[in-house]
Parts: C-alpha cells; sequence; structure tokens
C-alpha cells in the first residue's frame, strides 16, 4: 500500500527571513559573550542556541511539514540534551 505525499517547496519568502533571523541570532551571541554575565553567560548562549538549533530544525530541516509524532521524536532529544548541559554546568558552578 503507496501512501501520498504531499510535495512542499519553500521559497526564498520563508528562507531569507529565517537566514537573517538566524544571523541575528548569531550577533547575539557574539554580543552576549562579551557581556561577561558571569554564571549567566552559559545559560544565555544555551538559550539562543537552542532557538537557532529549532530554526534550523523547523525550517531548513523541513520538521514543519512533518506529522507531530516524528516532530516530537526529535524535539524531545534536542531538549534533554540542552537540558542535560544546562544542569552540568549548574553542577559545576555550586561545587
Amino acid at each position: 500500500m503507496e501512501e501520498k505525499q504531499e510535495k512542499h517547496i519553500a521559497g526564498a519568502k520563508v528562507f531569507v527571513p529565517v537566514w537573517l533571523a538566524l544571523l541575528a541570532l548569531t550577533a547575539l551571541t557574539v554580543a552576549a559573550s562579551g557581556l561577561r554575565l558571569g554564571k549567566w553567560s552559559v545559560t544565555a548562549s544555551l538559550l539562543i542556541a537552542s532557538v537557532k538549533a529549532g530554526l534550523v530544525l523547523w525550517f531548513f530541516m523541513h520538521l514543519k511539514y512533518e506529522r507531530w509524532l516524528l516532530r516530537l521524536m526529535i524535539i524531545v532529544p534536542v531538549a534533554t540534551i540542552t537540558f542535560i548541559i544546562y544542569f552540568t554546568f549548574l553542577d559545576v558552578w555550586y561545587r
């Protein structure tokens, strides 16, 4: 039984704003590194990196057009890794 798949073609109207957002977030990462936020610099960097990863996954890897189960199977591990890294840094901070 063959399943009919819907084609989706995202053009420049989608990719250019996402690319500009990624550039802005990269600039924000560089700016945040110079602010010397102390313990919060890792949190800020992880937050910005998570948003950038989310944009890449959602638009460039076409996760936006997939079913909810595949979305969940990708979002949960990415969130889990982010929390593991964050809590590892928390452990290091308070030793």
